[in-house]
């Protein structure tokens, strides 16, 4: 029931993954829905607005879509939980109804960056914990390189630290002491400080920052992609000769796009909890739905919250 263009959308996405042949359950009020066909629908009486404030929206409205989906996961009712409804919700109902891993401070939104030509670049923490501290940073580097093993096939992720130069003396407070930390860590390909600039190349797996610092990349990115595809749509549809161009141009450009554009991605999951959950953008289509399907089931199968558990253990 979450999510801008819910539930046309989210219903859509998930008839594509039914047809695929994955097993999808559907949560919220059965008159919104409409006739799913064969998709088993659960029935919540509520709904958690984009604008709720989540703490107080997930303890008063306890039959919503959001937190019923999130105990069908406790209850091992389904294996992986999806929504593109109020992020800060998603992240409260998975972590009252989930609980975190052993051993895990704070859970982390793990999102894949698309790099065209190579393997994503894993982004963490992307906007869950504005303000973090060494120790929570060293947890997500080795939540992420975990992940990154799991998802991406990366047997020995290169493990980078985000700051505002290379040099380990550059960077914030938090920045130098998490460098001294990772450095002393057993068990990461830690490389040492990365940029910006670098999450869009081949040059770095997992690259580790505080929520907040991580969330204000993210959408810078988001923004700059959208910005420079619709620049050079634009330019092509100006004219008889720029359309004649487009048209030699699009074929090797489309790929590219499909690749950068949000709704590939599918979801950023939550790491760190005793559950599976994918976090979709609010204005999530039916092909981001679809994607977070495919995804969620890929990781299901590979066991990740397992791994994730493992890469915090005490060792």
């Amino acid at each position: 029931m979450g999510g801008d263009k819910a539930p046309s959308e989210i219903v859509a996405g998930a008839r594509q993954a039914m047809d695929e042949g994955l097993s999808v359950v559907l949560v919220g009020r059965p008159d919104a829905i409409g006739d799913v066909g064969d998709i088993r629908v659960v029935e919540a009486t509520e709904v958690i607005a984009m604008d709720d404030e989540p703490g107080k929206a997930v303890r008063t409205k306890k039959d919503s879509s959001l937190v019923r989906t999130m105990e069908l996961v406790r209850d091992g009712k389904a294996c992986a939980a999806f929504s593109a409804g109020n992020t800060g919700a998603g992240m409260a109902s998975a972590l009252l109804r989930l609980g975190r891993l052993e051993g895990v401070a704070r859970p982390a939104i793990a999102t894949p960056i698309p790099v065209p030509g190579a393997t994503p670049t894993l982004l963490l923490d992307a906007g869950a914990n504005a303000e973090c501290s060494a120790e929570w940073l060293v947890q997500f580097a080795q939540m992420g390189a975990a992940f990154s093993r799991v998802r991406f096939g990366i047997d020995n992720p290169r493990v980078g630290l985000l700051s505002i130069g290379e040099e380990e003396t550059k960077g914030s407070p938090l920045v130098k002491d998490t460098h001294k930390l990772l450095k002393l860590t057993t068990g990461i390909n830690f490389i040492g400080n990365v940029e910006g600039r670098d999450i869009l190349t081949d040059d770095v797996d997992v690259v580790v920052t505080d929520g907040f610092t991580g969330n204000v990349a993210l959408k810078t990115l988001e923004g700059a992609m959208k910005f420079l595809i619709g620049k050079v749509f634009e330019a092509i549809m100006t004219d008889d000769d720029t359309k004649a161009a487009g048209n030699v141009l699009l074929p090797a450009l489309a790929p590219t796009a499909d690749a950068l554009d949000p709704d590939s991605t599918g979801g950023a999951a939550l790491v760190g909890l005793k559950g599976l959950a994918l976090i979709g953008h609010g204005s999530s289509s039916a092909k981001a739905v679809v994607n977070a399907v495919r995804i969620a089931h890929e990781l299901a199968a590979a066991k990740v919250v397992d791994a994730l558990a493992a890469s915090v253990a005490p060792r």
